[in-house]
């Protein structure tokens, strides 16, 4: 790992710190002041990064094969993952439990840091073709990772209610998932982009630029609130089980995608190396925003995300070494 790369990653600390040492003082206003600033993180800045990206992007220019060998691995990870934590669920029958735990958990171990760590990570290693490629994986990263698990979530909390409620019949249980899914802040703005983009409507400087600082000011923001959780939560999960979640997220499932993308999408070289490394990345920041968005593993979640990226300096050169052997 180069001292460029090291630098990101102290900085990507840095902001953390901030966030912690804030709310130690009394700056963000406690848990709801948290709450409030994940509120507008969510309900402002994402949706208007979606927006923009769906908005602006040109579908007929992505490398079709790259991403089907990348968000298809994902797709099957993050559901295998989501009906794991809900048999667990299940089985310890936990009355405090939330419905969407375990698409909470599924967000932290499928949700990888594409931009903070990615796009540095990818412009040092492969160059300009690299970083290109890793730029239409960051394009509909979101896109489907975070519509796929809020619908997951969707479907876990209308059948607790429906459970609540003493059987709800199918038809206005299936009506109330797919409205709530339709009119959530991660896949109305993918809807109301794609619309756009199909339309072929242009942004106006204006909006473009409007919505573009939008999205931005969602980077800091999620790094900022990682450290208030810190702050608040603590570590307050099993040590053991934050370094096996993370594990899972740097070794096993990049090693998914590798294989996959080996022997069934025939990918070698400069393609495979992008995609592999992609995979590998810690976790990202949205699954932070993710837990507040539904107010459960909030501290569970700042914590996996924190002790991954301290992970990553270690796994990033080792799944370098695996790629040079591949190659």
């Amino acid at each position: 790992m180069t001292w460029d790369l090291a630098f990101k990653l102290l900085a990507l600390f840095a902001m953390i710190a901030i966030g912690w040492i804030a709310t130690r003082r009394g700056m963000l206003g406690g848990a709801e002041g948290q709450r409030a600033l994940a509120g507008v993180g969510f309900g402002i800045f994402l949706p208007a990064l979606l927006f923009r990206t769906m908005a602006v992007l040109d579908l007929s220019s992505l490398p079709v094969q790259l991403l089907l060998a990348f968000f298809g691995p994902l797709v099957l990870w993050a559901l295998a993952v989501w009906c794991w934590e809900r048999r667990r669920a299940a089985a310890h029958d936990d009355p405090q439990g939330h419905p969407a735990d375990p698409a909470v958990r599924t967000v932290a171990l499928t949700f990888g840091n594409s931009v903070q760590v990615g796009l540095p990570f990818a412009a040092a290693l492969f160059g300009e073709a690299g970083l290109q490629l890793h730029l239409a994986i960051v394009a509909l990263h979101a896109l489907v990772i975070l519509s796929l698990i809020t619908l997951l979530a969707e479907i876990d909390l209308a059948r607790a209610a429906a459970r609540r409620g003493a059987g709800a019949p199918l038809g206005p249980l299936l009506l109330g998932i797919a409205r709530q899914s339709l009119l959530h802040p991660v896949v109305l703005p993918v809807l109301l982009g794609m619309a756009w983009q199909l339309a072929g409507l242009r942004l106006h400087p204006v909006a473009d630029n409007m919505l573009q600082t939008l999205g931005q000011a969602g980077v800091p923001l999620c790094l900022i609130l990682i450290g208030a959780s810190l702050a608040q939560h603590g570590l307050s999960a099993d040590p053991r089980a934050l370094i096996g979640r993370s594990l899972l997220k740097l070794l096993v499932l990049p090693a998914l995608v590798a294989s996959l993308g080996w022997f069934v999408f025939g990918l070698r070289g400069l393609p495979l190396s992008v995609l592999v490394m992609a995979a590998a990345l810690p976790i990202g920041s949205n699954a932070l925003l993710f837990a507040q968005r539904y107010r459960t593993r909030e501290g569970e979640a700042s914590a996996v995300i924190v002790v991954s990226t301290l992970l990553f300096a270690f796994s990033a050169p080792l799944w370098l070494l695996v790629l040079a052997w591949l190659s």
